[in-house]
C-alpha cells in the first residue's frame, strides 16, 4: 500500500517489516522520530538508552544473541557510539544489526556539521544513503539482509531533510523471523589483541566483496538522458538535482556510498562529456572517483559546509534560476527562545547577575546564552559542562572570585554528565554543578530517560534519585530548589560561587509543556502602577513586551501575551512597582 511517510516513519516502518525485534537509541534530533514511531509496533522492544553508546551495545547484544536490532542516533551521537560501531565490525554479526545516524547539514539543531560517512570508512562499515522516504523504507529492509550477507553492521545515513520530509512509501506485511541460534565463538566475539588481530584482514576482505556488490547493486542506479552533463549523487542532493536538471543532465544515484563501486563509477564517466559530483559536505564521493583517475566538477563549485537547493545546483550548472515568486520583503528573523514559563529562565537570569564563568552542555538551556540573558562561556557537547568546569576551576581555581558553574540539564546528566561529576569528585574539582531537572528530554520532543519514573512506553520505571546519586559519588552538598521561586534560586546560586567546595543544586520543575507541569492563569498589568522601567523585560520571557498604554495612562507600560503566559511569576518579582499580579480566575 502505498502512504505519505515520514522519513524517520518509514525507518521505523522498515525496522517492522524486516522482522526487528530489538531498538534501543538516544533521542537526537533529527533522528528521533525513528524509535518513537518504532515503539508503536507491539512486535518491537523499543527503549531510550541512557546514551547512544549503551544504546549501540543493546542492540550488539540482542544481534549477537540471535535477534535482528537496531540503534538511532545523530551524528554528534554516533561520536559517542563510536567505540563500539568499530569493533562490532571487526567481531561482525550473528543476527542483523543496522545503525542509523541523521546527520544535520545546515545545523538546524546540532553543535557541528560533520559527515558521518567518514565514520563509515574508518570503522570500515557498509552504508547506505536514501533519498526519500520510499528508499528509507526499503534501504532499512535491504541492510539488515546485507548485515546477514556480509556478517556486518550495516549504516544508513539520513539528513535533516530526508529524515524530516514526507514522500510516498510502498509499505507491506511484516517478516517474523526466528532467534539465529547463538553458539559460542571466543575468537570472533572475544576482541582481546590475539583474537582482533586476525578480525581485522577479515573486515578488509568484506569490503573488497561489499566493492563487487556495489557495482551491480540495484540502489547504485545509472539513468541515462544526456551525453553532455553527468551527475553522481546520493541521498537528498540526488533528488535536488533531478528537481534543478531534469532531462538535461543523466544520473549515477548512489545508494550504496561506502564502499563505492569503481568500474560502475568509470562506465558512468565514459558516457557523459563533463561530469558532476553532487553531494552535501564533505567530499567523499570526489575524492573516490579522483583516486580513480575521473575528472570530476566538485566542491571547486559547490560549497563544503552547509544545505545545498535546486536553484544553487541549476545556477552553478546551468547558469540559470528556478522560477519562482519571491516575496516581496524579508521574512522576520524568529531566532530560539527559551518558552514562555520555562524553567531554566530563572537560572540564568540569577547566573547573568553574579557574572560567574559558566560551563554549559547540550540541551534547551544553551539558550541561557543568547541576549537578554548571554550567561554561558561554553558549549562542546553533552556532558562537557561538569568536565570543562572541573579544568577551569583545576587550571586557575576561582574566576573573578566566584567558583566557575556547570550548567546541565537533566537527560544530558543521565547521558554523560554522571561520569563527568565522579571524575570531578574523585579528583577534588572544587566548583558549583547546577542540574537543571525539568523531568524530561525538553531538547528533542520531551521523551522519558532514567530518572523521569516512566519508559518509552510511558510504563512506571524506576527512577534514578540524584541527590542519592550525588552523595554517593562523594558531593555533600546538595540542594533542590524549585526554579519558579527566582529569590530562593538567586540567593542559593550567590552563596554557592562565593564558597570554596563543590556543591550540587538541583533545579527541579516539570517542563511548562508537558502534561505534568504546573500553568495558572496569565497575569494581568496595573498600568497605573507600571512605570515602564524595562526590569520585568531582563529575564527574557517571551509573552512579555513594552506597548502604548491601552488605560490613557502617559508612557510605554509593559504587556504580557494571555496566549503565551503561563503565570509562572517570575516576572512579578523583578517588578519594583509591584504592577504585576495573578489575573481573577472568573475572568
Amino acid at each position: 500500500m502505498k502512504e505519505l511517510l515520514l522519513g524517520n516513519e518509514a525507518v521505523a516502518r522498515g525496522l517492522y517489516e524486516a522482522g526487528a525485534a530489538v531498538v534501543s537509541s538516544y533521542p537526537g534530533t533529527p533522528s528521533t522520530e525513528i524509535t518513537q514511531y518504532a515503539s508503536g509496533y507491539d512486535e518491537i522492544y523499543c527503549e531510550w538508552a541512557s546514551n547512544e553508546k549503551v544504546g549501540l551495545e543493546v542492540a550488539i547484544g540482542a544481534a549477537v544473541a540471535g535477534k535482528r536490532a537496531f540503534s538511532g542516533m545523530k551524528h554528534v551521537g554516533l561520536n559517542v557510539a563510536a567505540d563500539p560501531l568499530y569493533t562490532v565490525s571487526y567481531t561482525g554479526i550473528n543476527a542483523g544489526l543496522v545503525v542509523a545516524v541523521a546527520d544535520d547539514p545546515g545545523m538546524h539543531s546540532s553543535q557541528n556539521e560533520q559527515d558521518s560517512r567518514n565514520h563509515a570508512k574508518g570503522a570500515k562499515v557498509p552504508m547506505l544513503e536514501p533519498a526519500d522516504s520510499g528508499d528509507c523504507l526499503e534501504f532499512t529492509k535491504l541492510a539488515f539482509d546485507l548485515s546477514e550477507r556480509f556478517d556486518t553492521p550495516v549504516m544508513i545515513r539520513l539528513t535533516t531533510r530526508v529524515s524530516h520530509g514526507r514522500s510516498i512509501a510502498v509499505t507491506g506485511g511484516r517478516t517474523e523471523r526466528e532467534a539465529v541460534p547463538y553458539k559460542r565463538n571466543i575468537a570472533k566475539y572475544v576482541m582481546m589483541p590475539i583474537n582482533a588481530r586476525p578480525r581485522h584482514p577479515i573486515a578488509e576482505e568484506r569490503t573488497q566483496k561489499l566493492i563487487e556488490y556495489a557495482e551491480t547493486a540495484q540502489i547504485n542506479k545509472i539513468e541515462l538522458n544526456s551525453t553532455e552533463i553527468g551527475v553522481i549523487s546520493s541521498g537528498v542532493a540526488y533528488t535536488y538535482a533531478k528537481e534543478a536538471l531534469g532531462k538535461k543532465a543523466s544520473y549515477l544515484k548512489l545508494g550504496m556510498v561506502f564502499p563505492l563501486p569503481e568500474k560502475l563509477i568509470l562506465d558512468f564517466a565514459s558516457k557523459v562529456k563533463t561530469l558532476y559530483v553532487i553531494e552535501e559536505l564533505d567530499d567523499f564521493i570526489e575524492t573516490h572517483c579522483r583516486k580513480l583517475g575521473v575528472e570530476v566538477k566538485g566542491k571547486d563549485i559547490f560549497p563544503l559546509t552547509g544545505e545545498y537547493s535546486q536553484n544553487m545546483i541549476r545556477e552553478k550548472i546551468l547558469g540559470e534560476k528556478l522560477p519562482f515568486k519571491a516575496l516581496e520583503e524579508a521574512l522576520p528573523a524568529r531566532p530560539p527562545v527559551m518558552c514562555a514559563g520555562c524553567t531554566h529562565r530563572g537560572v540564568f537570569y540569577a547566573l547573568s547577575k553574579l557574572d560567574v564563568f559558566v560551563s554549559g552542555d547540550i540541551g534547551c538551556y544553551t539558550l541561557g546564552a543568547a541576549p537578554p540573558l548571554g550567561a554561558m562561556d561554553t558549549c562542546i557537547c553533552m556532558g562537557a559542562s561538569i568536565s570543562g568546569a572541573h579544568g577551569a576551576a583545576k587550571a586557575v581555581g576561582k574566576i573573578g572570585g566566584k567558583l566557575p558553574v556547570a550548567v546541565i540539564g537533566d537527560s544530558t546528566f543521565m547521558h554523560t554528565g554522571i561520569n563527568s561529576l565522579i571524575n570531578a569528585a574523585y579528583n577534588g574539582g572544587k566548583f558549583v554543578t547546577l542540574i537543571l531537572d525539568n523531568l524530561t528530554t525538553g531538547m528533542t520532543g520531551g521523551q522519558h530517560h532514567p530518572s523521569t519514573g516512566y519508559n518509552i512506553m510511558g510504563k512506571p520505571a524506576h527512577a534514578v534519585d540524584y541527590e542519592l546519586l550525588c552523595r554517593a559519588i562523594g558531593i555533600t552538598d546538595v540542594k533542590i530548589i524549585d526554579p519558579y521561586d527566582l529569590p530562593a534560586t538567586i540567593d542559593a546560586i550567590t552563596a554557592a560561587v562565593n564558597g570554596d567546595e563543590s556543591c550540587v543544586i538541583i533545579f527541579r520543575r516539570s517542563c511548562v509543556l508537558q502534561k505534568t507541569a504546573v500553568r495558572g492563569p496569565a497575569l494581568t498589568v496595573d498600568e497605573e502602577k507600571c512605570t515602564g522601567c524595562k526590569m520585568c523585560l531582563k529575564i527574557g520571557c517571551p509573552a512579555t513586551s513594552m506597548k502604548k498604554s491601552t488605560s490613557g495612562a502617559s508612557g510605554q507600560k509593559m504587556a504580557i501575551d494571555r496566549n503565551q503566559c503561563v503565570g509562572c511569576g517570575q516576572c512579578v518579582t523583578l517588578c519594583r512597582a509591584g504592577a504585576l499580579g495573578a489575573r481573577n480566575a472568573q475572568e
